[in-house]
C-alpha cells in the first residue's frame, strides 16, 4: 500500500514498487524494476484510447449545441473542460479502492480515467444537455448519479453522467467509458473554490467543522440563487 499521497515528483516504479512483489503481474522469473516499467508504458498507451472517447462525445456536444443555437437561439452550454487522468492518478486510485495493478483492471474498474466537466448556464439546461446526450444512438448511458437533486453533504451539487462511446480505429472498434460531469455556472464557481480552499489547507483532511459549515451554507446559497435565476430566465425567456 501506499504510505504517503502520489505526486508529480514521484517516479512511477517506485510507487509501484510499494504495492509489494511486482513479479505477480509478469512472470515468475521477470525482474520486477521491467515489470512496472512495462506497465507504465501500457498505462500512457492507454491515454490515446480515451483522448479518443474525449473527441468523440465533445464534438457531439459541439454539434448538439450549435442546433441548438439554430433552433432555439440559444446555448445550452457555456464552456466545456476535459481531462484524462494521468497514470499515477490511476495507479492510486487503483490502489485505493483495492483492485489489481492492471491495465485491464483500469480499464474495468475506472469510470472517470476518461472526464468531460460542461458548465450551463442554468439548472434546466444540465437536464436538456443529459437528454440529447441519451438520445444519440451509438452512446450507452451506463449510470446517472445527480446530486443536484440528492446534494452531497459538504453541499457539493453536479449531475454525473457515466457513458460508453464507440471509438473506431484503423482495425477494430472499443467501447470507451466516459465520465461527464454537468453543473451550472453558479455550481462550478462554488466547486472549484471549495475544491482550492481544502486542497491549500494546512490540514486538507481536518478541515473544521465551521469551516465546512461555512463552505456548506454558501453551497446552499448559490443553489437558492441558481434556482431564482432559473425562474428569472422562464420569465423573460419564452
Amino acid at each position: 500500500m501506499l504510505n504517503e499521497k502520489i505526486t508529480d515528483k514521484t517516479p512511477m516504479v517506485e510507487i509501484l514498487k510499494n504495492f509489494g512483489d511486482l513479479r505477480v503481474l509478469g512472470e515468475e522469473d521477470q525482474d520486477p524494476y521491467e515489470v512496472a516499467q512495462t506497465l507504465i508504458r501500457e498505462l500512457f498507451a492507454i491515454q490515446n484510447t480515451y483522448r479518443a472517447a474525449i473527441k468523440e462525445v465533445s464534438t457531439k456536444l459541439e454539434i448538439l449545441n450549435d442546433e441548438f443555437q439554430s433552433t432555439h437561439e440559444r446555448n445550452p452550454i457555456h464552456t466545456m473542460k476535459s481531462r484524462i487522468k494521468s497514470p499515477k492518478s490511476i495507479v492510486e486510485k487503483l490502489n485505493r479502492k483495492g483492485h489489481d495493478l492492471s491495465v485491464a483492471s483500469a480499464r474495468e474498474n475506472l469510470d472517470d480515467i476518461a472526464g468531460i466537466r460542461i458548465i450551463c448556464p442554468y439548472i434546466e439546461d444540465i437536464y436538456t444537455v443529459k437528454n440529447l446526450l441519451k438520445a444519440q444512438d451509438d452512446i450507452e448511458l451506463i449510470r446517472v448519479t445527480d446530486y443536484i437533486k440528492q446534494p452531497k453533504p459538504n453541499g457539493y451539487r453536479s449531475l454525473h453522467l457515466i457513458l460508453k462511446v464507440p471509438v473506431f480505429f484503423s482495425d477494430h472498434k472499443e467501447l470507451v467509458k466516459v465520465e461527464v460531469q454537468i453543473r451550472t455556472i453558479a455550481m462550478d464557481f462554488w466547486a472549484s473554490l471549495e475544491h482550492q480552499l481544502r486542497y491549500k489547507a494546512v490540514d486538507p483532511e481536518n478541515i473544521s467543522p465551521s469551516v465546512s459549515a461555512e463552505l456548506k451554507e454558501c453551497a446552499d446559497t448559490i443553489a437558492q440563487t441558481d434556482m431564482r435565476m432559473q425562474d428569472i430566465h422562464n420569465q423573460v425567456i419564452r
